[in-house]
């Protein structure tokens, strides 16, 4: 992007967007004893953490917090560290952990409850367990008679495009709970309606729309603030490739964990950079240019060694899509380096008895089609009638 252009993107004018979390407060509906799903992320305009804007509301008397993946403060660092139950040290209230020896509120975490009000951004990625800690809370809140609200949040990387390969079932898991694609194209409200009404949790639950948002809205389109919803998330460049480059949390590739640009750069000791990128090019891909690089992750794969790889250009996000562009990475590393590369070895995420990639995935297809030199684009063509499928069935459950 030239220097003129830049400056044109920064001046023009962005959306006010009204979040869920602040109608909650300026309108009500919400009374008596409650619990929070929450993390650093939800915070309002102000930034403002939600957990203090409830607790100190004269009509909701905020009774506990509970806590995803990375800790309620988005502190705990590696991918599947379970976090710890705590006291929040502002409030005072008791913080349980849903990344702990239980991914579901106990009957004792909601005895003092009556509502369970979820404020939490996603990434608008099937493979993120903020949707899925969601979900385990309208299981809980339907089992012992609780009600849910769910305070909607923007899709960062959009709610109009729907691209990758539908999970089956059979690869169910904590980061793919239900069929849904890769890239799904919808708020966590809408995913809450979809996972009440359609996969049948049938709880009692109430969907706080946003004003102001549209479908077509990137979050840097919006006013919406932006905080890192997890610690490998820092900036919406990191959400845009996420959809793609999560794939190498199941190899032994680095995804860029341990680096300024987590799931942007890609790469592994033995991988020759140039010779990467000019392959990856080669495919023109739309909206991307791979740049060689090498770069040394401080922490997890590969920490304190040069890899060889790539960083990952977004120059026309409307056109670029992350799913094709991270299985191109990945099959690529595997076919050109078959003697040094590795998928991760098992459990992820608790799946003991499937290779992670395939979990990730949500297929054994991908990998299966790796393994016996399927071109690229019939990888992706195979995803083409089971996406139009979802795309109708995703109708019904739209809020924007």
């Amino acid at each position: 992007m030239t220097l003129t252009l830049e400056r044109e993107r920064l001046k023009r004018s962005v959306q006010h967007v009204e979040l869920g979390l602040e109608r909650l407060l300026e309108e009500g509906g919400v009374q008596g004893r409650a619990g929070l799903i929450c993390n650093q992320a939800s915070v309002d305009h102000g930034y403002q953490h939600a957990a203090d804007l409830l607790h100190q509301h004269p009509g909701i008397e905020l009774r506990a917090l509970f806590g995803p993946q990375h800790g309620i403060r988005g502190d705990v660092q590696d991918n599947m560290i379970e976090t710890g139950h705590s006291v929040d040290r502002k409030t005072g209230l008791p913080v349980h952990s849903l990344y702990s020896e239980t991914r579901e509120p106990t009957d004792a975490m909601l005895q003092d409850v009556d509502v369970l009000i979820f404020d939490m951004q996603d990434v608008g990625c099937r493979i993120y367990t903020f949707i899925y800690t969601l979900a385990n809370c309208m299981r809980a809140a339907r089992r012992l008679g609780k009600r849910v609200v769910v305070c909607d949040r923007p899709n960062p990387i959009n709610g109009a495009s729907v691209a990758g390969n539908i999970l089956e079932p059979e690869y169910a898991s904590f980061v793919g709970q239900f069929p849904l694609p890769t890239r799904h194209g919808m708020t966590v409200g809408e995913l809450a309606r979809l996972f009440n009404e359609h996969f049948k949790i049938e709880c009692d639950l109430e969907v706080i729309p946003m004003k102001g948002w549209g479908r077509e809205l990137w979050h840097d389109d919006t006013d919406a603030p932006w905080v890192l919803p997890s610690p490998n998330m820092p900036t919406l460049d990191s959400a845009t490739v996420f959809p793609g480059t999560v794939h190498f949390e199941g190899t032994q590739v680095s995804e860029g964990r341990g680096t300024t640009k987590p799931f942007e750069l890609i790469g592994a000791p033995y991988i020759d950079p140039d010779d990467y990128a000019d392959r990856l090019n080669a495919l023109g891909l739309a909206g991307v240019f791979f740049r060689s690089c090498v770069f040394q992750p401080t922490f997890q794969k590969h920490a304190g060694v040069s890899c060889g790889g790539v960083q990952i250009h977004v120059t026309d996000r409307d056109v670029f899509e992350p799913w094709l562009a991270g299985i191109a990475l990945a099959k690529l590393a595997h076919d050109m380096y078959r003697d040094e590369f590795r998928w991760k070895e098992p459990p992820y995420e608790y799946v003991y008895d499937k290779n992670p990639f395939d979990v990730i995935s949500g297929t054994a297809k991908i990998r299966e089609a790796f393994e016996k030199g399927t071109e690229l684009d019939v990888i992706a063509e195979e995803t083409k009638a089971p996406l139009a499928e979802f795309k109708k069935l995703r109708e019904s459950y739209l809020l924007y």
